[in-house]
């Protein structure tokens, strides 16, 4: 599975912030929205993500408030991504090796969307209830073959 499956599972809809945005006002955003992050732009080009791992750690070193504080002083500025092409098993291990909940999905220099941890646990999970699905579809179906059979039809029982 791809990361495109999510995405158009997901939506498109994007929440974005500038880096000169004040930090409270970014938080405002979060806040109404329900979303874990905003994705950083200027002109256009990705430049960071803002998730609550960051706003906690500088709300802590800000005295336990969030002041005068910008996006750009407290997002992370190397977020990881991926692309819609990028399978999940790889998208997986990369969000766990890096503890990231969210990953911005990038084509070229393009933002296709964001997904987060959720949306990869989700397809997954969704991804094993199709496929165990099938299987007991499959298994219920099955045909019966051999002594069973023969078995079957010496007492009178249907085999079909």
């Amino acid at each position: 599975m791809k990361v495109t499956h999510i995405l158009s599972a997901k939506g498109n809809t994007l929440y974005t912030v500038g880096s000169d945005t004040p930090l409270s006002q970014a938080l405002q955003t979060m806040a109404e929205k329900d979303i874990g992050s905003l994705v950083v732009m200027d002109h256009g080009e990705l430049v960071g993500m803002l998730t609550f791992r960051e706003v906690i750690q500088a709300v802590v070193r800000n005295g336990g408030t969030v002041g005068s504080l910008i996006v750009h002083s407290v997002m992370d500025d190397c977020p990881l991504t991926c692309t819609p092409d990028t399978e999940m098993d790889e998208v997986r291990r990369m969000m766990l090796g890096h503890h990231a909940r969210y990953m911005p999905v990038m084509t070229q220099r393009t933002l296709m969307g964001v997904i987060s941890f959720y949306d990869v646990a989700k397809a997954v999970v969704d991804s094993q209830d199709f496929e165990n699905r099938m299987l007991k579809a499959y298994i219920r179906d099955w045909p019966v073959e051999g002594p069973a059979k023969e078995s079957a039809e010496a007492s009178g029982q249907s085999t079909g």
